[in-house]
This record gives C-alpha cells, sequence and structure tokens, in this order.
C-alpha cells in the first residue's frame, strides 16, 4: 500500500494523474481566445498554462473552506467576480476538496466561453485509495456522468467526456503512456451557449464637405431664433 501523505494532491499518484489531465486538455486550451481565463485548482503548486491566444489569468486555490491566491474569499460564498467575467475556466479537481457552486462557476463564464474540468471518478479503482489518503472522510467528488448532466440542464454544450490515468494508483509521477478509458480521472469540456462577446471598434467616415441639413417636407420653421 503506498503511504499516506499531508497532501493528497503532492502525492506520486496524484501528479501522475494531473499530468495525464493536462494532456489531454491542452489541445482545447490551445484552441480557446479571450481577454480573461480563470484557473481554480486544488493543487497549492498548480500554475496556469500558457495558450497563445488567452490574455490574463486569475489563479484561485481551493482548501477546505477557503479560496486563496489572486483574490482571498471563502469557497461557501459565492465567486468576487461580476457575471460572464471569464473566457475560459480551467477547474482542476476544484469540486473535491470545498462546497465550490457549479452555479457561480457557469454564471462567471461568458457566453461561448469554454468549461475545462478535472477530477477523479468515484466509479473508479482509485477510490479505495482516496478514502484511505483523505482518513476516510467523505469525498465531494462526483462523476463525469452527473457532471455532464447537470452542465446540460444549465444550458452548456458538452463537447466531450474522456477518462484519463492509469485504472490504479502508482507511485509514477510522470504521464503514463496510454491513459486507460477506466482510468482513475477525467476531462470534461463544455461550451456555454450563445455568442461569443468580440468587442468592435468603429472607425469614423471622413466627412469632405459640410453637411447641410434641410427640413423634412412638410415641416415648419420654429418661429423662435
Amino acid at each position: 500500500m503506498l503511504p499516506r501523505t499531508h497532501d493528497i494532491y503532492a502525492s506520486a499518484p496524484m501528479r501522475g494523474l494531473l499530468a495525464d489531465e493536462a494532456v489531454a486538455y491542452m489541445p482545447d486550451l490551445r484552441r480557446c481566445a479571450g481577454n480573461r481565463a480563470l484557473l481554480l485548482s486544488a493543487d497549492p503548486q498548480d500554475q496556469p498554462p500558457n495558450p497563445p491566444y488567452l490574455g490574463q489569468w486569475v489563479t484561485l486555490r481551493l482548501a477546505q473552506n477557503h479560496i486563496q491566491g489572486d483574490v482571498r474569499a471563502s469557497a461557501s460564498e459565492p465567486l468576487p467576480f461580476s457575471d460572464q467575467a471569464f473566457d475560459l475556466i480551467l477547474l482542476r479537481h476544484a469540486l473535491e476538496p470545498a462546497p465550490l457552486s457549479l452555479d457561480e462557476i457557469i454564471r462567471v463564464l461568458a457566453p461561448g466561453g469554454v468549461l475545462v474540468l478535472t477530477g477523479i471518478n468515484p466509479l473508479s479503482a482509485w477510490t479505495p485509495w482516496w478514502l484511505w489518503q483523505t482518513r476516510g472522510s467523505t469525498s465531494r467528488a462526483k462523476s463525469p456522468i452527473q457532471l455532464a448532466a447537470r452542465l446540460r440542464r444549465a444550458e452548456l454544450q458538452v463537447e466531450r467526456v474522456q477518462r484519463v490515468g492509469r485504472l490504479w494508483p502508482s507511485p509514477s509521477v510522470g504521464p503514463s503512456a496510454a491513459s486507460s478509458w477506466l482510468g482513475g480521472g477525467y476531462v470534461l469540456v463544455a461550451r456555454k451557449k450563445g455568442p461569443k462577446s468580440v468587442p468592435t471598434r468603429l472607425r469614423p467616415k471622413p466627412v469632405t464637405a459640410p453637411v447641410r441639413a434641410g427640413l423634412a417636407p412638410g415641416a415648419r420653421r420654429s418661429s423662435v431664433s
């Protein structure tokens, strides 16, 4: 049996699973474009990726009931962002350690924006190891099937759900040679319905001659000068 670690996301099996997930979702991130992106991660060492068409990242890390990073807040309260604030949201195991509201995630995602969500599949062979690592605490992990159904009810289009990782926890920290369809983790990619807002810059049309505006037919000139 693999030894327990104080931080489950720092354990060798989880480091390998996180690497497998990143390999799976990076092609989706490289196709995303926008001004703002949000990373919400349970891994305290996590850093945002660097896709070529994304602007500013906001990085938040979850620990129990708290959100830390670029802002500090309680995970049980509404996210401190305006509606439709982000063109991309990357959730890395963010629904497991804290009572984070999926409704809040949907609220701050812009129309046409992409949600990439990863997590432990509770129906996988990783569950006994997960419960042992967390001292038998109740996991908030939900199956990707449940999450996909929840997102569809919220008018999001689920583009794909993929199982990733090894069949059972392994001490290797690198990505596996081939992810299993029975792997312990998953990657879910969804898009919020609606047109993506693109700012438009209006170019003033040059005026070559003074415009003489006359009265419409039948109109009378005011007697007040």
